[in-house]
């Protein structure tokens, strides 16, 4: 595990963050970011092998082909989870631009997203943001307002 960056070709940063923990392998390497994961997982049903918190490293990027992995990631709603290819371009953001508003009221987003956060502009392709403006982590929805909590 290495903290170093891959810079996305727009300038912005889609594979590793500030506090985001990075797995290398062969083929991919996936990067976590605890602080923005709504624990929806999707990754854990996705593919139990790759992604399992009984385990340390939770994340074991040899267990399984790399694009079944990047197929996985995508479904990560939170984007607390990225991946960069080693032969292949990154994640493409979905066209055109999608948002849903949950019934709890947090607002899914799909796209080439621009978020400005307290500590600047973030490039993302997919991010679930705060509905009510009570999180602790915003814009970043992180359950501790009504729109985090279950109806």
């Amino acid at each position: 595990m290495t903290t170093a960056s891959t810079p996305s070709s727009d300038g912005g940063d889609r594979t590793m963050r500030p506090g985001a923990k990075r797995y290398e392998g062969a083929d991919i390497t996936v990067s976590y970011e605890s602080r923005i994961c709504l624990h929806q997982a999707e990754c854990l049903r996705g593919l139990p092998t790759v992604f399992d918190v009984e385990h340390r490293p939770w994340i074991d990027v040899g267990a399984a082909f790399a694009a079944a992995i990047a197929d996985v990631i995508e479904r990560c709603p939170s984007g607390a989870l990225q991946y960069h290819m080693s032969s292949e371009r990154d994640e493409e953001p979905q066209q055109p631009t999608q948002l849903r508003r949950d019934s709890n009221g947090i607002l899914h987003i799909r796209g080439d997203l621009q978020i400005d956060t307290p500590a600047g502009v973030r490039h993302e392709t997919r991010v679930m943001l705060c509905g009510c403006a009570q999180s602790g982590n915003k814009p970043f929805c992180d359950h501790s307002g009504p729109c985090g909590r279950a109806a």
